[in-house]
């Protein structure tokens, strides 16, 4: 078992740092595309340009009401943490039940395991190393996903939503008792958003920090033009009704673009999927073919020092990949 191990270490330490490089690389493009990006500083100065005062510099309600940690101490050192509230609003916007001290610990608990283990079996140390950091990195990827997950959802509920305000506007309900149809006859996840702002409405938070605490907690572009449309025709008046509707027509005709074109484009994700897998599917062949031939690709120095190269290059060429066939909707 251990010889195995042995044998094979090489070659999963570059498959496990392909994949971290490849984490990595794909956290920091969302990250950037969330909060750098020339299409979120664009809106971000269109609210605050429409905000009566910069409340930037203080923590918002809902960061103040949530708690980051079960354990008091821990609560403190985390409140004097700016990331730590960055991460709860990624939590937040992933609809878990989590605090940010459990996905902590719980990375560092999988982390640990998975060196101790591999350790236990006398493998390297950078293998134990690299193993544990994948486990660790779990609770992060399940997170990510149900927060893509849910944001797409809302995305999906979001033309709708528009059209029930807009048909209570139209009936003479006000603004907010359109909010609060929205809330109670709309499914979740948008109708626990929308009942949220009524709520903050009528315990006396304005309309315009209302909708801005939910562009913070959902951070989908199409929802932050309803919020700057909003704002804007409180300030200068309109017809917000066909305001809403047009804006639901332009979310919807999108949609369908975007759908076409991830159609066409299947074919060139699927290449890149190929392209991907094929080297590791080609490595796994050759190596039950002929395992002599392909050991001196990870006994030699040389050999290791081509793998690792090898995955630099196909994280690139990857990305690359992707870029080409991710068309802007």
């Amino acid at each position: 078992m251990s010889s195995f191990f042995s044998t094979h270490s090489a070659l999963v330490i570059v498959a496990l740092v392909f994949v971290a490089l490849l984490l990595l690389l794909e956290a920091c493009q969302v990250l950037w595309r969330q909060y750098k990006s020339p299409e979120a500083k664009q809106l971000e100065r269109r609210l605050r340009a429409l905000s009566a005062a910069d409340d930037r510099s203080t923590p918002s309600k809902l960061v103040k009401e949530r708690v980051l940690s079960d354990m008091p101490g821990l609560q403190r050192t985390l409140q004097r943490m700016p990331h730590a509230h960055q991460l709860d609003r990624l939590i937040v916007q992933s609809g878990l039940e989590w605090t940010v001290s459990g996905l902590l610990l719980t990375s560092a608990v999988l982390w640990a395991a998975g060196a101790l283990t591999l350790s236990m079996l006398r493998q390297p140390l950078e293998l134990a190393v690299a193993a544990g950091a994948a486990l660790a990195a779990l609770p992060w990827l399940y997170l990510q996903r149900k927060r893509h997950q849910r944001l797409v959802l809302m995305e999906r509920q979001l033309p709708e939503a528009l059209d029930l305000i807009g048909r209570a506007l139209r009936a003479g309900h006000a603004f907010s008792a359109g909010l609060q149809m929205a809330g109670d006859e709309l499914p979740d996840p948008i109708a626990g958003e929308f009942r949220l702002v009524h709520d903050e409405i009528n315990y006396g938070t304005s309309l315009q920090q209302a909708l801005n605490n939910l562009g913070e907690r959902v951070p989908i572009t199409d929802l932050r033009y309803f919020i700057v449309a909003v704002l804007v025709q409180r300030e200068s008046g309109g017809n917000l009704t066909e305001i809403l509707s047009n804006l639901s027509h332009l979310i919807r005709e999108r949609h369908k673009l975007y759908a076409k074109v991830r159609v066409l484009s299947s074919e060139g994700r699927m290449s890149a999927w190929i392209l991907g897998l094929m080297p590791f599917a080609l490595a796994a062949l050759l190596n039950l073919m002929n395992p002599e031939f392909m050991s001196a690709m990870w006994k030699d120095p040389i050999g290791i020092t081509i793998l690792k190269w090898l995955a630099v290059m196909m994280v690139i060429g990857m990305l690359m990949l992707r870029r080409i066939i991710r068309i802007r909707v």
